[in-house]
């Protein structure tokens, strides 16, 4: 173990971002990579390969166009398409031209994409025929011209092909801290922040996404599952792999994917390496026999979004004879805790904190905490702020205060660092149950319930209690072989008071046919939890 902690420390003591003054990611990034394969899209059917030079033409004609309709730098643009390959180019050419990239799911509804033209002063709109009516619904309730940009033939919209006509513009430079990218993200109360990015926030500071817990290799092929809406795909399906010269793979498929498609999908193809979230590692491991488990060339596994239970990552090693790796980060930052390969493994835990970051658990002050104790998960901005942390919650002064208090950024997640170093992820801070006077984390008594044979996934929340004023209850979502019943019921708490502390066990469960998540496969407990409490009907 000494050795393997030798090398991170050297790691972290030798590792260094140099932010220039003046920076563009694809100029001084992306379009060095060359003839190398950059990016392999395929539907199931159709396979399509682009080299580094295939999307450097690509989006460099596309940012000409984008200055021809009167796309310039700092305009806000709206991405909202699939993982369809025209995002890829998009994005690459918003960012030549130094406009503002804003990706969205295509899950959003008129009324969420309202609220962002008017939140972010949008000027253009990118998308595709199948997402054109609510957008246009949104745009004739904002009231505003819009530029609207469509990838298919969509009447009365500017047509993505007649824009890669024009003269190729490969774009330039600009400040190191100019905005470059703006993501929605909920908070706690109200309608979701805007996230601001600067060029090298995202852009530069991915290398240590890349580097050190998705071990990206030149050459080599990822495969991100994760819809391109999220901040997500930044990491591990655009800056994350280019900026170590890695291929990226991506499937396009509409609607969820099965665990046998997946494992069909790393069979078929050479991928390396993959990040995928906990619920499809623990989807596969439940449903498909774990001898099916066999990849060639599959040589490292992550886990990102929430972490993934030791259970899980144990009987995932058995079969394959890889540890799936977790990873810790936030829509605001890089990776910023990870279990890498060159540290021990303990399967469950969040790792160390990645090189160029100063992370501890502390009190609501900023005092830090001894081992094994609660606390807050807190990123050091003094007198160093790291490069890969975001600018600001735009325009929201409150939230600003909340997270940036004296030297440190507040994650507003909870956890603890045993006595070895490794941190442990509890929750987020209004995930946290409080029950007679007890803090419960959800993940721990998650962690308990998916090793029950019974249970294929579990997800904890508070519900309101008379007596405790909250209690722990637990939905489930059982395996093939097991009903629903009383019985059951009274067999799966004990098995949790076994597991784990006994104040923890579920003193209620419900059991479900599936748990509702975001398109990246995200357990929504917020959602859980207000329906409990009767604030969401």
């Amino acid at each position: 173990m000494q050795d393997m902690m030798k090398k991170y420390y050297e790691e972290v003591k030798n590792f260094k971002l140099d932010v220039p003054e003046k920076f563009s990611f694809p100029l001084d990034v992306f379009d060095r990579w060359n003839d190398k394969i950059a990016l392999i899209w395929t539907d199931g059917n159709e396979l399509k390969k682009f080299s580094f030079s295939d999307l450097t033409r690509l989006s460099s004609k596309l940012a000409g166009g984008f200055k021809k309709l009167g796309i310039n730098k700092g305009d806000t643009v709206l991405i909202l398409l699939p993982n369809k390959p025209e995002w890829w180019v998009i994005v690459l050419a918003v960012m030549r031209i130094n406009a503002v990239a804003i990706p969205g799911t295509t899950l959003l509804t008129a009324k969420d994409i309202e609220y962002r033209l008017k939140a972010a002063n949008i000027k253009a709109v990118i998308s595709d025929s199948e997402n054109a009516s609510k957008i246009e619904e949104a745009v004739n309730k904002h009231g505003k011209d819009v530029i609207l940009i469509n990838i298919d033939n969509q009447q009365g919209w500017h047509k993505y092909e007649e824009l890669l006509k024009n003269e190729a513009f490969l774009g330039e430079k600009t400040f190191s801290n100019d905005p470059a990218f703006i993501f929605f993200t909920s908070g706690t109360t109200g309608l979701p922040k805007m996230v601001l990015h600067t060029q090298v926030s995202y852009p530069l500071a991915h290398i240590i996404t890349g580097k050190f817990w998705l071990d990206l290799k030149p050459g080599e092929i990822h495969w991100n599952i994760s819809d391109t809406g999220w901040a997500k795909a930044a990491w591990s399906s655009f800056f994350g792999p280019w900026n170590m010269g890695t291929t990226v793979f991506t499937y396009y498929r509409k609607g969820k994917f099965s665990p046998s498609l997946i494992v069909e999908t790393l069979k078929k193809y050479e991928i390396n390496t993959i990040c995928g979230p906990p619920t499809a590692y623990r989807m596969i491991v439940k449903e498909l026999p774990l001898e099916e488990l066999k990849f060639k060339t599959v040589r490292h596994f992550v886990a990102a979004g929430e972490p993934l239970n030791p259970e899980i990552i144990n009987l995932w090693k058995d079969a394959t004879g890889e540890y799936i790796y977790n990873g810790y980060g936030q829509t605001e930052t890089v990776n910023t805790l990870a279990m890498f390969r060159f540290i021990p493994m303990k399967p469950g835990a969040t790792g160390f904190p990645t090189p160029g970051y100063e992370i501890d658990i502390t009190d609501d002050e900023g005092n830090p905490l001894p081992p094994n104790t609660e606390g807050n998960i807190a990123i050091k901005i003094n007198p160093q702020r790291p490069v890969g942390l975001f600018q600001e919650y735009i325009g929201d002064k409150l939230e600003m205060a909340a997270a940036f208090r004296g030297d440190w950024y507040f994650t507003r997640d909870r956890g603890y660092k045993d006595e070895d170093g490794y941190f442990w992820f509890v929750g987020r801070e209004d995930d946290v149950i409080i029950s007679a006077g007890y803090r419960i984390g959800p993940f721990e008594v998650e962690s308990a319930l998916i090793k029950h044979p019974a249970v294929k996934e579990a997800a904890v929340v508070a519900s309101p209690d008379e007596v405790r004023g909250e209690v722990v209850k637990a939905f489930v979502v059982l395996t093939q072989d097991y009903e629903p019943s009383e019985p059951l019921v009274k067999d799966i708490q004990e098995f949790v008071k076994k597991e784990t502390a006994p104040y923890k066990y579920p003193r209620k469960i419900e059991f479900v046919d599936e748990l509702p998540k975001t398109i990246s496969g995200k357990i929504k407990r917020k959602e859980l939890k207000l329906k409990e409490f009767g604030k969401l009907k």
